[in-house]
């Protein structure tokens, strides 16, 4: 990983990309959804504060456990100033998501072990479906096939 030395305050989006790991084009995406910033020389080039550095490493941190963008900046809006997020704002913020987590494995682990039931089976059945139609939720408006036509035309 290249070094960066301490007297550099500015990083191009070429060293950022190398340091932080995350490609020019996610760094791209990621100033445009306001989780990093940067400023510009007189040549029209973006300059990242060395703080971006943190906050790509919080943004991908936070995503590989699969919390929304949207979510993440709100996060890292909600530190004062907009500083650099610390050891302590990790914490409390991912502890705020853990919850959250904990309700998506347990659909996930609920969708597993339906799947395995309908390995096979074929039924085709919308109306009693546990994946087509979790807890017959649909069954007050509509049984069988004609649940499938209703959300092909939706699209």
């Amino acid at each position: 990983m290249p070094q960066i030395p301490e007297k550099i305050h500015e990083l191009s989006v070429g060293q950022l990309s190398a340091r932080s790991g995350a490609a020019v084009s996610a760094l791209h995406f990621y100033e445009s959804k306001g989780l990093i910033s940067s400023s510009r020389t007189s040549g029209n080039q973006r300059r990242y504060h060395r703080d971006a550095l943190r906050r790509v490493a919080f943004v991908r941190a936070a995503q590989r456990v699969g919390i929304p963008l949207a979510t993440i900046r709100d996060a890292l809006d909600s530190l004062p100033e907009e500083r650099t997020p610390t050891r302590e704002d990790w914490a409390r913020l991912s502890e705020t998501w853990r919850s959250e987590l904990d309700e998506r494995i347990k659909q996930l682990g609920r969708l597993r072990d339906h799947l395995t039931d309908c390995i096979g089976c074929g039924c085709l059945s919308l109306e009693t479906c546990v994946l087509s139609n979790p807890d017959d939720v649909f069954g007050d408006r509509l049984t069988g096939s004609r649940l499938l036509v209703e959300r092909q035309t939706r699209k």
